[in-house]
């Protein structure tokens, strides 16, 4: 307990109160001769005056409380008012004041049995003042914690202010130098045509001048000449001086010079843009009401994930313009594991913000968000990570009818119209979906009979499909039409089929022969690459983005436009396993089904330039089996056949 004596409150520089015993205490470990010890509370080092920690200033507002506390108790008389000698009794549970005689031994009306803490009024006097005191301490604690705060702020809006006027006083000096540069060329170019000018007039007033004097010279003595020959020839003379006199009668420079300034409306457009240039900028976003959404429900690894912010004032309502300093930081929530993960802050110039970033690796992590370096409400956002990707959107399973599928084994996509073409083999027919997966129609053609189809992909004039039974390729429009249907000779088991809108080549995936022959848009064969050497019972063919040709058997191989072979991407497992279908999207990544000989089945990711598997996706809680025909959309997701359970399944894969 404070007091008067050596007990007495001392208030340090950093507000905090501690009394005299203590502070001597404190002072006399750790001033080694420096003249100054750091707070018990806060740390910040105190310096002492020079009459030592007793000379340190009161603390008023505890000497305060302590004499409201004496009046307390001086006015508070702990007896009954009726019983003077009895004293008054306080019961916690009740919140209540009572006297036992008068309430007859128990203060509570009630007939319940529960058991009360009963104890001295004066004690609880003396607890309720400790109590005040302890809240007292922390609001003050708190304000200066506020105080503090605000004086930063301050302090930084201060040095934002300096900052600023620098700045602005380089731009404007920058622009004044630009100007004092246009004024000197334009001083020099008139100074330049005026001495252009005056050269040739000088000239001029020069010979004029000559010449006055040669028609003086001639004049001299002419009163007395007497000789009528000397007179002639004077005269012709003068007559040949007239006539150079007409033509030096006109200057052959004129003085006309001016700076003309209203030939265009450049000084209209410097005024322009002179109001124009720069602006400033302040923000009424108040961080700690400012909040931030995870718009995924789940987040996977490799996958873009993306938090929205969204700013408010200090009156709570929502900011309609952006420019705020938003920084952001993700990290692994792990305390031993400081790796800071890449991310994109973009000002959406509405007062909302979108926060993108791609985490690599399963766990737990955190993104703290700050606005002017203050902590927004939601700091920090914590989050779990998992490696376990599972499908968006499924279709169909098994079964027949017109939701349903018998044998899906492959799919095309047209990204324009966002459409999604499943070939149903076992109904002989393709199944028209939308990108949700929305059932459309069914298209039926005369190639597509015989439940034998394996491969379809987009053409120029709709659809091509390949028949692995009848071995006929055949190309209908969106309505099931026929447009052309051809064979080849060499052909013995055509599983796939993949075709250059750029170029109009079609490429057919021959398991028999172990190769892919190429025809072109007319049917016409071109040449063929690969054999049983090369090709271990091919599954899938694709096209790259320059035209390059992309099989895939137990591993996936690059080809030319031209057949020639370039590279092996990815070795899936030299022999332990096949894929089942292949797709490029726009970023040159290879997205591959595969099945493996423990019959696990997953999706892979593979990157056409970096020879190396970026991700997989595992599908945990919806199993693929034997996965076969892939598709991707231009949103970054991917659609796969499931043949094993006669569906189709939508992820997203980056």
């Amino acid at each position: 307990m404070y007091d008067g004596g050596e007990h007495t409150p001392k208030l340090l520089q950093c507000s905090h109160t501690v009394c005299l015993h203590c502070l001597t205490r404190i002072a006399a470990s750790q001033t080694r001769d420096t003249g100054s010890f750091r707070c018990p509370i806060c740390r910040e080092l105190i310096t002492i005056p020079r009459g030592g920690v007793a000379a340190l200033p009161p603390s008023f507002l505890v000497n305060q409380l302590l004499d409201l506390m004496s009046r307390q108790r001086r006015e508070v008389i702990p007896k009954c008012s009726v019983h003077i000698n009895q004293e008054l009794l306080f019961c916690e549970t009740c919140d209540s004041v009572f006297c036992t005689i008068c309430t007859k031994g128990s203060h509570n009306d009630a007939a319940d049995n529960c058991e009360h803490t009963v104890i001295p009024f004066s004690i609880a006097i003396k607890r309720m003042s400790e109590i005040l005191l302890y809240k007292a301490n922390e609001c003050i604690s708190k304000l200066n914690r506020a105080q503090e705060k605000v004086r930063g702020e301050l302090h930084r809006l201060e040095s934002a202010r300096e900052t600023n006027l620098e700045q602005i006083s380089i731009i404007f000096q920058q622009i004044q130098s630009l100007v004092d540069k246009r004024k000197q060329e334009m001083i020099e170019n008139v100074n330049s045509i005026c001495t252009e000018k005056r050269k040739i007039l000088e000239e001029q007033h020069s010979l004029i001048e000559s010449e006055k004097n040669k028609v003086e010279q001639e004049c001299q003595g002419l009163q007395y000449q007497v000789e009528v020959r000397n007179i002639t020839q004077r005269i012709e003379s003068l007559s040949e001086k007239l006539d150079v006199a007409i033509t030096l009668n006109d200057p052959r420079e004129n003085a006309f010079l001016t700076c003309d300034f209203k030939h265009n409306d450049t000084i209209k457009t410097i005024s322009h843009q002179l109001n124009s240039l720069g602006r400033v900028r302040t923000s009424t976003t108040f961080p700690s009401l400012c909040s931030a959404e995870i718009e995924s429900e789940s987040l996977i690894v490799g996958i873009e994930s993306r938090i929205i912010l969204t700013t408010m004032d200090y009156h709570g309502n929502a900011r309609k313009f952006g420019g705020d300093p938003v920084q952001a930081e993700l990290s692994p929530e792990s305390s031993d594991d400081s790796e800071a993960v890449p991310l994109e802050v973009i000002d959406c110039d509405n007062g909302t913000y979108r926060i993108n970033f791609r985490v690599t690796k399963a766990g737990r992590f955190q993104v703290k968000i700050t606005i002017f370096e203050r902590p927004i409400k939601d700091y920090p956002i914590c989050f779990e990570v998992t490696e376990h990707n599972n499908p968006v959107l499924l279709f169909g399973a098994k079964g027949s009818g017109k939701e349903e599928f018998m044998q899906p084994v492959s799919v095309a996509v047209d990204e324009n119209e966002d459409i999604v073409y499943v070939l149903d083999t076992g109904n002989s027919r393709i199944k028209v979906l939308d990108k949700n997966l929305m059932f459309i129609k069914h298209i039926t053609n005369e190639g597509l009979l015989g439940r034998s189809c394996t491969g379809i992909a987009l053409s120029n004039n709709g659809l091509t499909v390949i028949n692995w039974r009848t071995k006929y390729i055949t190309e209908m429009t969106p309505d099931g039409n026929t447009v052309k249907s051809f064979t080849h000779a060499g052909f013995s088991e055509p599983i796939d089929i993949a075709v250059d809108r750029t170029y109009g080549h079609i490429l057919v995936a021959d398991n028999g022969t172990s190769c892919i022959f190429v025809f072109d848009d007319d049917g016409k064969f071109l040449f063929q690459v690969g054999s049983k050497d090369i090709f271990n019972s091919i599954s899938s063919v694709a096209i790259g983005p320059a035209g390059e040709i992309i099989v895939a058997d137990s591993k996936v191989q690059l080809f030319s436009a031209k057949g020639d072979f370039l590279k092996v991407i990815y070795d899936g497992g030299k022999g332990k396993g096949r894929y089942g279908g292949l797709s490029v999207d726009s970023e040159n990544r290879i997205l591959a089904s595969r099945s493996d000989h423990k019959g696990k089945s997953y999706l892979q990711i593979l990157s056409m330039a970096e020879e190396n598997l970026n991700s997989c996706i595992d599908s945990q809680n919806s199993k693929l089996k034997r996965p076969s025909g892939v598709a991707v959309t231009a949103d970054n997701h991917v659609i796969v056949v499931d043949l094993g359970n006669n569906c189709i399944k939508k992820y997203r894969y980056w």
